[in-house]
């Protein structure tokens, strides 16, 4: 009964074991799968939309790859398809071509270099018409006797020539667009100057800001500056100048004085001649200049207009 007592108990516990995990793999499985059913319908898609002569090529290109793309043929990417690409530019809707040298060197000179270098030539044009006509005046007495009258200056637009008006010496009759003879004189030997310039021309009538008459609802400053415009054209046209060269004939009414402080100053009637450099041509004008210029100029009115003024 002893030995019985002191024998050991000993308990065995066994572990039931789980099902075995099959962890993701077969998610990727799957995913292969679906991808691989996705290329395939895009390529039967692909086949369905291709034209006949393009599967031949294509067949031609499988069968002798090499061949194809070193001696051209259809499916070497050198003909259209509606799959754009093909060649370097993926863009292309014309596939591969062969790079010629006019796609690479087209114009050798950047846009910049050329208005560069027209700008330096308008420069030089501009600089040698302010001496000519400079020179012009101080050799003709009569012209040298209205000197004060008239103006020259270099702005951004090109060479500007100014003829205003005098207390003493008007240009004009009072409130009309006939020209006095000192005037005619003036622009006569100015048209001459510019009969050979290459640049186009602007020329512009101004007067003072005194009101003209009734000028709200009838014969205004605005006419009245358009047809000294006009007036001053048929001189300068009368001179030798081609009437082609004129960019535009504007009337500007007291809309840009010359003294603004001083707005009824005799110096704001003027007579402004622009020659304008090819910059200042393309952002006033436009680039698609018409061979014959168009003015803004109102109809011509005879140069005997007689409408009262008060003093213009």
């Amino acid at each position: 009964m002893a030995e019985k007592k002191l024998q050991p108990i000993i308990i065995k516990r066994i572990k039931k074991g789980g099902h075995a995990a099959h962890g993701g793999a077969w998610k990727i499985a799957y995913a292969d799968f679906v991808t691989a059913m996705m290329a395939f319908f895009l390529l039967m898609w692909l086949l369905g939309s291709t034209a006949k002569g393009e599967l031949q090529g294509i067949a031609s290109y499988f069968a002798s790859p090499l061949k194809v793309a070193m001696q051209g043929g259809d499916g070497a990417g050198n003909s259209s398809s509606i799959i754009p690409g093909g060649g370097n530019d993926l863009a292309k809707v014309h596939g591969q071509v062969r790079r010629s040298e006019s796609d690479t060197n087209t114009n050798p000179r950047s846009i910049d270099t050329v208005r560069a270098e027209r700008a330096r030539v308008d420069a030089q044009r501009i600089k040698a018409l302010q001496s000519k006509i400079d020179a012009m005046i101080t050799e003709n007495p009569r012209l040298n006797e209205y000197r004060s009258q008239i103006r020259i200056d270099v702005t951004p637009d090109g060479l500007q020539i100014q003829i205003v008006d005098d207390q003493n010496r008007p240009m004009f009759d009072s409130g009309s667009a006939l020209v006095k003879p000192y005037m005619r004189d003036i622009l006569r030997e100015i048209g001459a100057a510019l009969g050979g310039v290459e640049n186009r021309i602007s020329l512009a009538g101004h007067t003072d800001a005194a009101p003209y008459g009734n000028g709200e609802r009838g014969y205004s400053n605005w006419e009245l500056s358009a047809d000294r415009a006009n007036a001053s054209r048929r001189e300068l046209v009368a001179a030798g100048m081609p009437d082609t060269k004129l960019g535009r004939v504007v009337g500007l009414a007291a809309s840009d004085l010359l003294e603004p402080e001083t707005p009824r100053a005799p110096v704001n009637r003027r007579i402004t001649i622009t020659v304008l450099t090819h910059e200042a041509e393309e952002r006033l004008l436009g680039r698609k200049t018409p061979a014959l210029p168009a003015r803004d100029a109102r109809a011509e009115k005879p140069d005997n207009a007689n409408e009262s003024p008060k003093n213009q």
